[in-house]
């Protein structure tokens, strides 16, 4: 085998390993898609389900909670929201409890926007639904497996 054939060999190797290796922070984008329903009155409480997906061909199918307390009432349900991540090196940082604050009023068909945090990672969630509710609730969002 000839010395050029050689250092082609090793350069696509060392290619291929580095194509492998985890990215930089803040390198990986990742979108979560969901549904969400749920109801308060005072205590507000909603549950649903969603999958993550990164531009790094990680997915995971996820389940979304959100619990809190506040000046809230009301029934709403969100059908193909969307949440985009921020600050994240992989997938997995993306699960756990997100603290979150908003203040809500709609009714019949409405739209939310809403941005959680979890430390360095945040998450930008939108989306539109039906129901009613009006109030200012605190609490926390949890993405699980």
């Amino acid at each position: 085998m000839t010395l050029h054939r050689l250092v082609l060999i090793g350069s696509l190797a060392a290619a291929g390993a580095f194509a492998t290796l985890p990215a930089q922070a803040g390198e990986v984008d990742c979108k979560l898609r969901f549904n969400l329903s749920g109801w308060s009155v005072f205590y507000k409480t909603a549950s649903g389900s969603g999958t993550i997906t990164c531009d790094n061909g990680q997915s995971m199918a996820v389940k979304i909670e959100t619990r809190g307390g506040g000046l809230s009432f009301g029934k709403s349900k969100i059908e193909n929201g969307v949440g985009e991540f921020s600050g994240v090196n992989g997938i997995s940082e993306l699960l756990g409890t997100y603290a979150s604050a908003e203040a809500h009023a709609g009714a019949v068909k409405s739209s939310k926007a809403q941005v959680v945090t979890k430390g360095e990672v945040s998450l930008a969630l939108a989306g539109t639904g039906e129901g009613w509710d009006i109030g200012v609730a605190f609490g926390k969002f949890v993405i699980s497996r």
